[in-house]
């Protein structure tokens, strides 16, 4: 435990630090109720504090020679490979991740920082053509200066790096607030990375806080000039809303409710096993994840066969046992409310095809069917291991009950033609929508985001260099311009 003791601090200026308020989080493990670590939180003062040395410390790493700023890189993609072990367990015992979670969100942030190798190198600008005789137009592509990043629960190293990385890599300062179930996942393990690393002392804090202490400080600050959120689509609101109101960027990737499609022509095993994976990874605790699983009624009764089968011989438990696929979900509040969302839907009408037991913090995996039309759980997000399967006739009824959600983040189609696949994919109102694969997919290179309410703007690739850079023309008259008075 004195790991999460040691990185269970406020990280401000390349100083470990205690925070300066009144009281305490308490980091347990979500499996068996261990106290992890105490982290007194920052107050307001401290966020003033990682602002201002972020600031200082930005404008000197901007002029950086950018091969300096990808060594830094390099070293923090070697390090994280090096202690990928100890990652993995700090992921089990905060986040109540299996071992087949925990490797994957390893696997993820090493490819996020591989690409920000590369992205330390972006063209920095480019010449553009001139309407005027003599002048030659100039684009410069610069950092934003000073990012603020809130990252959520359930992937919080993954996420966390997918701001973070890129954002140093092109020449800005950070400063990280990770979800309170989370601070040394999200937070302070990052930050030790980078310290190892050599970044310059003051390009990344890491404030453990809430917004009961600092109220919309972390927002409202003059320094930020981006807000990278990722949460719920209720924070996000509050969120946009505050920053537009400095003027400030939003990049929110927020809930889901994605839909996963079987047609007639699908594979069924392979259907069955994209659809245990998307709906039951981290114990459905993911934003990506298959809330709602759709098939054609022509093969609706071979798939509920194997699917409930499948789901079945999930073994739930102790995440530190290599074959459990279930683990506890984050708390007992969110435990509680899972039970009762699943006992309120079988008063209401569905039929519980698998029912899960609640054992502490572990939910164990179920299947509802028949809900009635007006249930609210076919249109919100079910964060936890709860899947809703439904049937349709023909690709209309399918399109029509996909996109009948406040929310497009995800989604899959699987089918024996995979142009057939790209035909429905088009007609989804999502961000990102996948052919015979699972609805959980994030790629370095690709730009990852929602439409509607599940988020504004886009992560990963190029889309980072419109996300945490800025454009500034400059143009040069090398002759002289005629001016009408």
């Amino acid at each position: 435990m004195s790991f999460f003791h040691e990185l269970a601090h406020q990280y401000i200026d390349g100083e470990w630090r205690t925070g300066s308020g009144s009281w305490d989080i308490i980091d347990f493990n979500p499996y068996n109720g261990e106290k992890l670590a105490a982290v007194t939180v920052a107050t307001a003062l401290e966020v003033d504090q990682a602002y201002r040395a972020a600031e200082r410390a930005q404008q000197e790493w901007a002029a950086t020679n950018p091969y300096e700023r990808r060594a830094v890189l390099e070293r923090a993609l070697r390090i994280t490979g090096e202690r990928a072990d100890e990652i993995a367990e700090a992921i089990i015992d905060e986040l109540g991740g299996t071992r087949l979670r925990a490797a994957y969100e390893v696997r993820g942030a090493s490819e996020v920082l591989r690409e920000a190798v590369r992205q330390s190198l972006r063209p920095t600008g480019r010449l553009l053509p001139a309407v005027s005789d003599g002048r030659e137009n100039r684009l410069y592509r610069l950092p934003v200066g000073v990012i603020g990043v809130i990252s959520a629960f359930n992937f919080p190293f993954l996420v966390g790096m997918k701001s973070v990385a890129p954002a140093l890599a092109l020449g800005n300062a950070v400063v990280v607030k990770p979800h309170q179930s989370a601070p040394v996942v999200g937070g302070g393990l990052i930050a030790r990375i980078f310290e190892d690393a050599g970044l310059p002392a003051g390009l990344l804090n890491v404030l453990i806080t809430d917004s009961a202490e600092i109220g919309d400080a972390f927002i409202e600050h003059p320094v930020p000039k981006v807000i990278s959120f990722s949460g719920s689509d209720r924070v996000g609101r509050h969120i946009a809303a505050t920053a537009a109101g400095f003027f400030k960027r939003t990049i929110l990737e927020l809930s889901g409710n994605s839909a996963l499609v079987v047609l007639e022509d699908a594979d069924i095993d392979y259907a069955v096993r994209a659809a245990v994976f998307s709906r039951f990874l981290y114990q459905g605790q993911v934003s990506m994840a298959a809330n709602r699983i759709l098939v054609d009624r022509s093969v609706a009764a071979e798939f509920t066969e194997r699917f409930t089968a499948a789901v079945a011989a999930l073994k739930s438990g102790d995440p530190r046992d290599p074959e459990t696929r279930i683990g506890p979900v984050v708390n007992a509040f969110q435990a509680d409310a899972l039970t009762a969302l699943v006992d309120r839907a079988v008063a209401d009408g569905a039929t519980a095809l698998v029912r899960g037991r609640t054992r502490g913090n572990v939910v164990e995996p179920t299947v509802l069917t028949d809900l009635p039309d007006d249930s609210p759980l076919l249109t919100q997000e079910i964060l936890g291991p709860v899947a809703l399967l439904m049937t349709f006739d023909g690709e209309d009824e399918a399109v029509s009950i996909v996109n009948d959600s406040p929310y497009g983040l995800s989604g899959a189609v699987h089918t024996g033609d995979a142009e057939r696949g790209v035909r429905f994919a088009q007609r989804i109102v999502s961000g990102m929508f996948h052919v015979n694969d699972s609805t959980v997919q994030d790629d370095p290179l690709v730009a990852f985001g929602g439409e509607k309410t599940s988020g504004v703007g886009r992560l990963n690739g190029e889309a980072v260099v419109e996300a945490f850079t800025t454009q500034k023309w400059m143009s040069i008259q090398h002759g002289r311009s005629v001016f009408p008075f």
